[in-house]
């Protein structure tokens, strides 16, 4: 399976890009997390608070991916 993963804000300044094709078999939104996250250039991943979206729309890790999914990860926004 093919998705599209993208990184936003700090996570895109901690990676040194903002988006990467990823193949593999991925269940959940988790799954794709752990798998980059073993990889220490993706350590920010490990973060407990961080946010993440599937095709635009905010989820929890446990939501599922398919084929052809875009799968974002973000820190957390904070006001002011």
């Amino acid at each position: 399976m093919s998705i599209n993963v993208l990184f936003f804000a700090r996570y895109a300044e901690a990676v040194g890009f903002d988006s990467l094709e990823m193949e593999g078999d991925f269940a959940t939104v988790d799954a794709v997390r752990l798998a980059l996250a073993a990889d220490s250039e993706f350590a920010v991943l490990k973060e407990k608070s961080l946010m993440c979206a599937r095709n635009e729309q905010l989820c929890a890790l446990d939501e599922p991916v398919q084929p052809g999914d875009d799968v974002a990860f973000f820190p957390p926004v904070t006001g002011g």
